[in-house]
């Protein structure tokens, strides 16, 4: 019988699957934090929620604090891909104050109903208790304020990443809103949000 030759794709194959192993539990962790808070997170129910074998995941997540931070990790890497996308895309269009704003209900209203910005919330509160999660808190953040202050400088609002803390806050106020009333809708974020640019706006614009 012929000896098996590693071939250079292997170890690539390998990291590859590895990879998408993490990405499925840490999705698996998302939800079940949505579903039933930090406390609900264990590691058999992790791996059940993933499909994963129970050794899989303490293999790739021995404790608990680094499954939770890379969770709230992954959630901002893909946050941070999808408001840079929409910030250049609001660049790009020129928007009026009132397209912009529009803009920002949407991204509002797409967030309704998923898990994970209810996961978000849980994280966050979490981070209060675990420093090892503040950064990933801090990162998250620092992503929603990047979008909101790309909205506030394409209508020349003076200092927009110091207004975009304003924007931030109504839109996570709004977040644990419908987290508590299990109102899903995003009506009224583009009225709040031309109020807080009229404000921050020169006088003329």
């Amino acid at each position: 019988m012929p000896l098996a030759i590693p071939t250079e794709g292997a170890p690539r194959g390998r990291a590859a699957a590895a990879r998408a192993t993490r990405t499925r539990i840490l999705h698996a962790t998302l939800r079940v934090v949505a579903a039933g808070g930090i406390a609900a997170v264990s590691n058999r129910r992790v791996a059940t929620e993933a499909g994963v074998a129970l050794g899989s995941l303490t293999y790739h997540y021995p404790s608990q604090t680094e499954l939770l931070r890379d969770s709230m990790l992954l959630f901002v890497e893909e946050e941070v891909a999808r408001l840079d996308a929409l910030a250049d895309s609001l660049r790009a269009r020129d928007p009026s104050r009132e397209e912009a704003a529009a803009a920002v209900e949407r991204i509002v209203a797409n967030g309704a109903g998923r898990p994970e910005p209810l996961a978000e919330l849980e994280l966050h509160l979490h981070a209060a208790r675990d420093p090892a999660l503040n950064d990933a808190s801090r990162r998250c953040f620092a992503a929603y304020e990047g979008f909101a202050a790309a909205a506030l400088e394409v209508l020349d609002v003076p200092e927009p990443e110091r207004h975009a803390h304003a924007v931030v806050a109504l839109m996570c106020g709004l977040a644990v809103r419908r987290a508590g009333t299990g109102d899903d809708e995003a009506a009224g974020t583009a009225d709040a949000l031309l109020t807080i640019m009229r404000g921050a706006a020169p006088a003329g614009l």
